[in-house]
């Protein structure tokens, strides 16, 4: 390892740009709503107009990371097409027209002739952390130029050149253009992973982290980011769960299957498939074929590993489905809050009642009737894109977490 390349290098790396990033941030903070969206606005019109350069940068990402053996679940995450540009600038386009939540709303009368209001304000710098999703760059961007935080982005080499080439060409600019410093948006220049660590050891220049990925990188990140005194908003584990009832409509159960595995490295795939035990063996057959036409294979009992366990994490296997027999709805239920990240859960049945109960006993972040957990997404359920999915059991931002989520509630007292 070189001087430039040592951790204690690298950290000063991630400390200037998160400098540079508050040095900035008030700019941002007292910029107007219309001048947020213009911003916004722009940068989906610089999709189109740099795109050439943006596709080629990400064919090299690409190309390095297929040589490098990477798996065909991570390369599809990686990967930008011209539709994948276009749904990416649709999304800005859509978050640029969305209202902005009221700074001040009032909350009560108070004795004395004063009145209490809530404010909203801005975290100030917050940093991100995510790997091989290079469009990951402009969800998050575009979610905290709404909030109006500045950021710090880190990425890996996977993606590096990509997340560059979507910054320079599109960000920046576009910041430049609305009359709001481009300092506000940093991209962390060295893929090294000490970079990760340093992102979240800054509680003094950012105090909140989003950390996206899955698997022991992100849990050890968010467990270092504590010792810190840094929060975090963390998705590390991943994996729908879709508990097929004694009532369900097989035809529905099988499209549902299928709709689910339109893509294998994302966390809101089905990986558990939970049959009542009393149609199992009626059911398998029809199962099996709903997991063909997706080209999955079923993984059967006995199984040699958790039922819980993450496929969209193995890049060996992630064509893979758990199946497993379940006495009813309640050991369904049990499973999927015990044995899984408690992400998302959805039950396919005509039982309305049944139903209804595994709405009320699931604990996890989303639950669906008759409805695949690949709408867990904020994009497709609340109209915006994500920073990140936050999987906390305790109060606080949980589910997909969008600009709404990325602020401080302060309390004023005012005169009435």
């Amino acid at each position: 390892m070189s001087d430039e390349q040592t951790p204690e290098a690298i950290g000063e790396i991630v400390a200037a740009c998160a400098s540079k990033a508050k040095l900035a941030a008030p700019d941002l903070a007292g910029a107007s709503d219309e001048a947020v969206d213009a911003a916004i606005g722009e940068m989906a019109a610089r999709l189109h107009s740099s795109r050439a350069k943006i596709l080629a940068a990400n064919a090299e990402d690409v190309a390095a990371a297929e040589a490098a053996g990477m798996s065909g679940g991570l390369l599809d995450r990686l990967r930008i097409t011209e539709q994948r540009l276009e749904e990416m600038a649709e999304q800005l386009r859509l978050l640029a027209s969305v209202p902005h939540p009221p700074a001040q709303t009032p909350v009560r009368d108070l004795d004395g002739g004063l009145r209490l209001v809530e404010l909203r304000k801005p975290v100030g710098v917050i940093g991100a952390n995510y790997e091989a999703r290079p469009n990951v760059t402009v969800d998050v961007a575009s979610q905290l130029v709404k909030s109006r935080n500045a950021g710090v982005l880190r990425t890996g080499s996977a993606a590096l050149k990509s997340a560059t080439a979507l910054v320079d060409q599109v960000i920046a600019p576009s910041l430049s253009d609305a009359g709001i410093d481009p300092d506000v948006i940093q991209l962390v220049p060295t893929p090294d992973r000490a970079a990760a660590g340093a992102l979240v050891e800054l509680p003094d220049l950012i105090p909140l982290v989003i950390v996206r990925g899955s698997g022991q990188t992100t849990r050890d990140l968010d467990r270092r980011a504590a010792k810190h005194g840094v929060r975090t908003l963390a998705h590390a584990d991943g994996g729908g769960v879709l508990y097929y009832d004694a009532k369900a409509d097989p035809a529905r159960a099988e499209d549902l299957i299928t709709r689910s595995l339109d893509r294998l490295g994302v966390c809101n795939r089905l990986n558990l498939l939970l049959v009542h035990r009393d149609i199992y063996d009626a059911a398998l057959p029809g199962i099996q074929e709903a997991l063909a036409k997706a080209g999955v294979t079923p993984s059967l009992p006995p199984h040699e590993h958790p039922l819980g366990y993450e496929w969209a994490l193995d890049g060996d296997h992630e064509a893979t489905v758990t199946i497993a027999p379940v006495d009813g709805l309640d050991q369904a239920v049990r499973i999927a809050n015990q044995d899984t990240s408690g992400l998302a859960a959805a039950i396919v049945t005509e039982d309305k009642t049944a139903a209804n109960r595994f709405i009320t006993t699931y604990t996890g972040t989303g639950v669906f009737w008759n409805a695949p957990t690949r709408l867990l997404d904020g994009f497709k359920l609340r109209g915006v894109p994500e920073t990140g999915i936050n999987l906390d059991r305790v109060p606080g931002p949980r589910g997909p977490v969008t600009f709404t989520d990325l602020s401080l509630r302060q309390y004023a007292v005012l005169p009435a």
